[in-house]
């Protein structure tokens, strides 16, 4: 018999044993079909708890703090901030790639957790798209605007070489 272990000095082990093949052919030779065994120490079972749920449940936590109006803004912002990373990317300018990811997931998660209130309120799918709907005809995305000194900064040069060129 063929068979496949991991000798272990704890008394708990596991085997897995795969179910035999059902091949149906015109072979008519020998076939072995012996069940492997392949077992894991119960030491090793332990170690494999997974942990990467921690800043996810922090950041879900801090969202449901917020009003559906700071959520609402949030998005907007986040947005924003999307558009303008985009135009960077198409300007061939310096930015993290993960920022796209991030921005998506954090936009994800907000409008999930103002789904969740609403299904909570009793309000049903097709008049919460009707609200989405509205919610987002009013809005108007705007890129963040740059500080007053940069602004001054890029007059000041446009007066530059409009003074050079006469």
């Amino acid at each position: 018999m063929l068979s496949l272990s991991v000798t272990s000095p704890s008394s708990s082990t596991l085997s897995f044993l795969p179910k035999p093949l059902q091949l149906k052919s015109s072979f008519n030779g020998i076939r072995l079909r012996q069940p492997s065994t392949c077992t894991i120490p119960a030491t090793k079972r332990t170690a494999l708890v997974p942990v990467m749920m921690a800043k996810r449940e922090e950041q879900l936590k801090e969202i449901r703090t917020k009003t559906n109006e700071q959520i609402n803004e949030e998005v907007v912002k986040l947005q924003g901030d999307l558009l303008v990373l985009r135009l960077q990317k198409s300007a061939r300018k310096e930015f993290k790639p993960s920022d796209f990811r991030k921005m998506r997931k954090t936009i994800a998660r907000l409008l999930t957790v103002k789904r969740e209130r609403e299904i909570e309120e009793g309000i049903g799918k097709r008049l919460s798209r009707k609200l989405d709907k509205k919610w987002k005809r009013s809005i108007v995305v705007k890129p963040p605007t740059p500080p007053v000194s940069l602004l001054k900064l890029l007059r000041k040069e446009e007066d530059d070489e409009e003074a050079a060129e006469d």
